[in-house]
């Protein structure tokens, strides 16, 4: 009985520095006047797809290699699947043989960021600084000189090649 209390109180003792992250919290704005905008969800899902609806404003994964962007080589940029704001310029693109499409750096004040806790381990999440859609999670495994990767749902991108026009951004 002793053992038992003892072993449930070690186990609460190492909870206990977690509760208060159990909630999400952001780590990062953006630091550039990108104007956020407060669309209904509604509207957003009669805009995208509704795979990208549940991986921009559900939150969830696409499977590994579920998307021609990984292979995705052309020079250009990638902008959000939602509202076409420019995220990723491909200069910033690698292979990170992950599934994903993977950068190295996002488009300076374009990003916001938060902890989530959905896999229990805290991992930095990040979504699209204007419509909030989740794009992906940011790891510091990648190339040097930063260090980190930026490994995108390829359904929460899409690609425009340098010589096409960006969208108007779409609000």
């Amino acid at each position: 009985m002793k053992r038992r209390i003892l072993l449930q109180s070690f186990a609460a003792l190492i909870m206990l520095p977690l509760i208060p992250a159990c909630r999400s919290q952001v780590v990062g704005e953006t630091s550039s006047p990108i104007t956020r905008i407060n669309k209904p969800l509604e509207e957003w899902r009669e805009l995208v797809s509704s795979r990208a609806y549940q991986i921009l404003f559900e939150e969830a994964t696409e499977r590994p290699e579920s998307s021609n962007l990984v292979y995705e080589d052309r020079e250009g940029t990638f902008v959000c699947a939602a509202c076409f704001l420019p995220l990723f310029e491909s200069a910033h693109k690698y292979e990170s043989w992950t599934g994903w499409p993977s950068f190295t750096q996002p488009i300076a004040g374009h990003i916001a960021t938060k902890i989530d806790f959905k896999m229990i381990w805290p991992r930095t999440e990040y979504h699209c600084a204007r419509c909030g859609g989740h794009q992906g999670h940011v790891f510091k495994d990648g190339p040097p000189p930063r260090g980190e990767r930026w490994c995108n749902n390829g359904i929460a991108l899409k690609f425009v090649p340098i010589a096409e026009q960006l969208p108007a951004l779409r609000g």
